[in-house]
């Protein structure tokens, strides 16, 4: 059975870990480069936090996260891209004040869309807003018809591809095939310095944190068990007279939500943002982080972000013509091997065998950070 507390010891430890991991290990150890990396692989970890409720907790696999991660981002990429806009540093457009992408594209007046991104306030809530209503409205028409599982799953990899060709063809709106570039400020804070790279990455590693126990909380709830209880046995949630859709739609916005901060903190952290990081590879690649790290753990799918990110970066630095089939190899490695992912590893064949050495019995038999007890 799950503990009734929000934390168990189990779980104090290995949040305390990831904590030491993130906000003194990782600082220490690497240079203002390497550090930058990273602070962009914890943008990738809210997307896979979101994933752990929605996939693990929830069974509901979504293929189009992306676009969650993406309208985030944008979000954000246009309030600074207005600021980088103005009079005072575009004077050589031949119509000053607005982005440059839209100069070049002849537009003379800035889109009424885009107005309400001069407010940073408006903007930060658009960060969060944007994705959940496109989940809102993706979730009521599915869910409430009990679309699900593969169908479910293709239909949101179909929304990445529609919103990928939408953002390229919309080139006067939006930047096009090159997205929304040359970010500089945050209020008259330039963002592209070492200095604001390492602080935004601390910035990215307190809001994680925020996400972690916001889902922990979701967990630990009777709206977390029930999401297992959905995930395990569907139709007996539903003629116990629970609106099941009506918890689907809530995990998923959810899972929106955490998705478009971390787009956000993205666009921060790396200073751009592309139609390339909303398609179908880069949603695929999220369930990846979450798949490997282990579905059934929100902090399994935080490493699991690190590690094939940290992966990538390896393998396509090292083996530039064959990275793709070693991050290929390690994906089908972990999930033959290891189907509940580094958090199964963990819980199901390392912590038992240092137990043993320290002369302790398991607690419980539990599965993973969130799964039920066998």
């Amino acid at each position: 059975m799950q503990s009734s507390a929000f934390l168990s010891r189990k779980e104090m430890i290995g949040f305390a870990l990831l904590a030491a991991l993130i906000f003194i290990v990782f600082p220490m150890m690497l240079d203002s480069f390497r550090l930058n990396l990273f602070g962009k692989y914890l943008t990738y970890a809210f997307v896979a936090v979101g994933l752990a409720l929605c996939w693990g907790a929830g069974g509901i696999l979504s293929l189009g996260q992306g676009v969650f991660f993406g309208l985030g981002g944008y979000c954000m990429a246009m309030f600074l891209k207005l600021e980088a806009s103005t009079p005072e540093n575009t004077s050589i457009q031949s119509t000053p004040g607005i982005p440059d992408f839209m100069d070049w594209n002849q537009l003379t007046e800035l889109p009424v869309w885009w107005q309400p991104f001069y407010s940073l306030p408006l903007a930060l809530f658009a960060v969060v807003a944007v994705p959940v209503v496109f989940a809102f409205i993706i979730g009521v028409a599915m869910f409430t018809r009990r679309v699900g599982g593969v169908y479910f799953a293709i239909i949101t990899q179909a929304f990445a591809a529609i919103l990928t060709i939408l953002i390229i063809g919309q080139q006067g709106y939006t930047g096009g095939v090159n997205g929304i570039t040359d970010l500089r400020t945050l209020l008259g804070w330039d963002i592209r310095t070492d200095e604001a790279k390492t602080t935004l990455y601390f910035v990215n590693g307190v809001l994680l944190f925020a996400v972690l126990f916001a889902a922990q909380y979701v967990r630990k709830s009777k709206l977390g068990r029930l999401l297992i209880a959905m995930r395990d046995q569907e139709d007996r949630v539903r003629f116990s007279g629970y609106n099941v859709a009506n918890f689907k739609i809530f995990i998923f916005c959810l899972g929106a939500a955490f998705a478009g901060i971390g787009g956000a903190m993205f666009t921060l952290q790396v200073g751009f943002m592309s139609p390339t990081l909303v398609g179908i590879v880069p949603s695929i690649e999220m369930v990846i982080f979450c798949a490997v790290g282990g579905r059934l753990s929100i902090l399994g799918a935080v490493y699991g972000a690190l590690l094939v990110n940290w992966a990538k970066t390896t393998f396509s630095e090292s083996f530039p013509e064959l990275w793709l089939f070693g991050l290929g190899g390690l994906f089908i490695a972990v999930v033959m091997l290891f189907p509940n992912g580094l958090a199964g590893v963990w819980s199901e064949k390392i912590e038992p065998r240092l137990l043993a050495l320290l002369g302790k019995a398991p607690a419980d038999k539990s599965a993973p950070d969130g799964a039920p007890a066998e």
